[in-house]
């Protein structure tokens, strides 16, 4: 039914090239990152399925270039920090030719631009680090301009060196500000400089075509993105809430990878072997030679301890606590499949209390819309998905926990599978339209769950904000549009647009993926082995805008997204986070209503939980201290510098803190907790959230004037 969602087939693909691409200029003193044969190809092939296949129907034209040129420039400097006046004004020459010269698979344009920032960026490291050890004066009423979006670009040398050295000193204010010797603040700031420094000359080709390529699809819509490989695995990855491995987090630290985190379940927890704060300092696959990782990329090092399920892994590990010149332990563990719980569906249930009675409330909190493909394509009847887990977890709270009511989560939700937003739906209605979907042709198909038969039939809430999008909105809008329980919270995302996920491999002649390797191969300046075969090409993924959502009684939830039942102010600042932010982004429209049957209509109901509502958010601590919040927001948004004065600057953050602070003890005695003071730390525990806890208020209202209306239409809420 959904297969074109996630696969699209073409019969061909551009395989000419128009015209030989240019010599890239060289760019002194830098190492010249250049693009390869595959880069080459993958620009040509991606401008074709925009042009054929993207559901705005664009042609990638001069107007195009003009705006990509603008977006690389600003992903590489937006805050004005690096390039010169000067650079800027050359660069002006690819403003109309990059659509001709994607077509032709040309990037020397885009890559020169960014060896130019890369000189650029060595040249402020180098002058920062001479600049750490002057001798400051911290009295001074000098200013540091942090942000420099808004300004014209500099126009010397001489006063970006102003800028980084000022960026220093405030580095240093901070460091004074909490409390260590200025000897070893200075020891500090140069090693951040230096990692800086080291990391930014490691970057490779295929971050600089990530880079340009994030630049040249938000040019066409907020959504159709291109993946290099590495960024499409941590899609697929993410998507299906699991990866191959040995089920730890990983970060650099000075250089080093260190494990940040062991994830429950995965073979590093089940050995008990490594801990959070152990070190890896070189890794060997099976009995193979181990490989030195100190200084590596973290993205480097986690590709060599990834691996297929089944297969060896051997760690030598400096472990926590222990110094770097310790004697390394070895570690030998076989992966396996990790499943990422702790970004799973989850639940919990509170009591409330309305008007004296006492009802039970199941919270699902569902932090995406996720599904294992490859396991389900793969026969596996145990595969990963949404519906599968919130199926078991409605099963507990109904059956176990005896739940009067189920509120689902989907805060900070920003989607995910649209198969799942679907099923998910049929958990809560029996059979039915779930939404529609508008292809480029403009023909329109009617998604529905097909499963008979209700999970849960009792009362039921959806909790949205800013940040709920996609899936969540189809699902959100579902529910609202059959009546089949209540929206709380704010205007959700607004991301109404249909991804379709193409593997860039699966469209190109394997004769041409031949002729690429060999040419790679032969190509020593990217570091490719020799005895490179097309099998080894991997040309990365596309997940390309190919449809527009509608709920099913027609309103698309593009650009508007769904209104909540009963709203709250938003935590998150409307005018800045938002499909309607967007400038590349498609418009709202409306579409005939698909046939459906709503199981009930709150239009008697809402005013009062409304009424009600409001009047506990005009009396709440909470609310009042979140609406100077976004007030505060506001104001820091005009601000774009800060004092260099320590003293000026510790006055603001200890006036800032004590507000805080005060704040914290106002809430903290509504609920009887002790008071807190300076350097506390609130433990997760002390943590209340009042989204959360009006969300189960309005639950309260709605079972207890709803009910019996409700049930007469139906639904056997009980």
């Amino acid at each position: 039914m959904l297969k074109r969602i996630f696969l699209v087939i073409f019969t061909a693909a551009v395989l000419a090239c128009h015209a030989a691409p240019k010599t890239q200029p060289i760019v002194d003193g830098v190492t010249n990152v250049k693009p390869d044969e595959q880069q080459q190809l993958v620009i040509k092939e991606v401008v074709n399925l925009i042009e054929s296949y993207n559901y705005k129907k664009i042609q990638i034209n001069d107007s195009i270039s003009s705006l990509i040129l603008d977006k690389y420039i600003k992903s590489l400097d937006q805050g004005k920090n690096y390039f010169l006046a000067s650079d800027i004004k050359e660069f002006e020459k690819y403003r109309k030719t990059l659509d001709d010269d994607f077509k032709n698979g040309d990037l020397s344009g885009p890559f020169y631009i960014y060896n130019v920032y890369a000189k650029r960026l060595n040249e402020y490291f180098n002058y920062s680090l001479a600049q750490i050890k002057t001798k400051y004066d911290f009295n001074q009423n000098d200013t540091f301009v942090y942000d420099r979006e808004k300004m014209p670009w500099a126009t010397s040398v001489s006063t970006l060196n102003e800028t980084w050295r000022k960026r220093v000193k405030y580095e240093l204010v901070n460091l004074n500000l909490a409390g260590t010797a200025e000897a070893k603040n200075v020891e500090t700031l140069t090693k951040r400089y230096q990692n800086l420094q080291s990391q930014t000359s490691k970057t490779n080709n295929q971050d600089v075509f990530q880079i340009l390529m994030d630049a040249f699809t938000e040019s066409i819509d907020p959504h159709t993105n291109y993946f290099v490989p590495s960024k499409a695995t941590e899609f697929n990855e993410e998507m299906s809430r699991s990866f191959e491995g040995i089920g730890a987090r990983l970060q650099l630290e000075n250089e080093v990878v260190k494990i940040s985190e062991i994830i429950p379940g995965g073979p590093a927890f089940k050995g008990k072997q490594l801990s959070a704060g152990d070190r890896i300092i070189a890794v060997a696959q099976g009995d193979g030679d181990f490989l030195d990782i100190v200084g590596w990329r973290l993205d480097a090092t986690v590709s060599k301890i990834k691996g297929p399920k089944g297969t060896k892994v051997r760690l030598k590990v400096i472990p926590v606590g222990k110094e770097m010149s310790s004697k390394p332990v070895i570690i030998e563990m076989v992966r396996e499949k990790v499943i990422l719980e702790d970004q799973s569906a989850k639940k919990k249930v509170k009591t409330i209390t309305t008007n004296g009675k006492n009802y039970k409330i199941g919270i699902i909190s569902l932090p995406a819309f996720y599904a294992d493909f490859k396991a389900a394509n793969a026969g596996d009847k145990n595969y990963k998905s949404t519906t599968r887990d919130v199926k078991l977890l409605i099963d507990t709270l109904k059956n176990q926990d005896k739940v009067d009511a189920i509120v689902m989560d989907l805060r900070g939700n920003g989607g995910g599978s649209l198969v799942e937003a679907i099923s998910l739906t049929g958990l809560f209605i029996d059979k039915g339209p779930v939404v529609q979907v508008k292809d480029l042709r403009g023909k329109i198909e009617v998604d529905q769950d097909e499963n008979t038969g209700i999970a849960w039939d009792g009362p039921f809430g959806v909790m949205v904000d800013r940040l709920s999008a996609s899936a969540s909105e189809i699902f959100a809008g579902a529910i609202q549009d059959y009546g089949r329980g209540i929206i709380m919270g704010s205007q959700t995302y607004g991301k109404g647009t249909v991804q379709s996920s193409i593997d860039l491999n699966k469209l190109v002649n394997p004769s041409i993926l031949q002729r690429v390797a060999g040419l790679i191969a032969k190509d020593k300046t990217v570091g490719t082995s020799p005895n490179t075969a097309a099998a080894d090409i991997n040309l990365g993924q596309i997940n390309l805008t190919m449809a527009k959502f509608y709920r099913v009684a027609g309103s698309s939830t593009q650009h508007k997204g769904v209104t909540p039942d009963v709203v709250f102010p938003s935590v998150y600042p409307m005018d800045k986070i938002g499909e309607d932010t967007e400038a590349s982004a498609l418009p709202w429209d409306v579409i005939p209503s698909s046939t459906f049957k709503a199981v009930a209509n709150f239009a008697t109901v809402k005013p009062a939980l409304i009424k009600n509502s409001e009047q506990r958010i005009s009396n709440s601590l909470d609310f009042k201290y979140l609406k100077q919040d976004i007030a505060d927001l506001k104001k820091r948004d005009s601000e774009v510098a800060v004092t260099l004065n320590e003293a000026k600057l510790k006055a603001e953050r200890d006036a800032q803190e004590a507000k805080s602070i005060t704040r914290q003890n106002q809430l903290r005695a509504l609920r009887g907790l002790p008071a807190i003071k300076k350097g506390d730390k609130i433990t997760k525990q002390d943590s209340f959230d009042f989204i959360e806890d009006e969300s189960l208020k309005v639950m309260g209202d709605f079972m207890q004037q709803a009910g019996n209306y409700v049930m007469n239409l139906g639904t056997s809420f009980k």
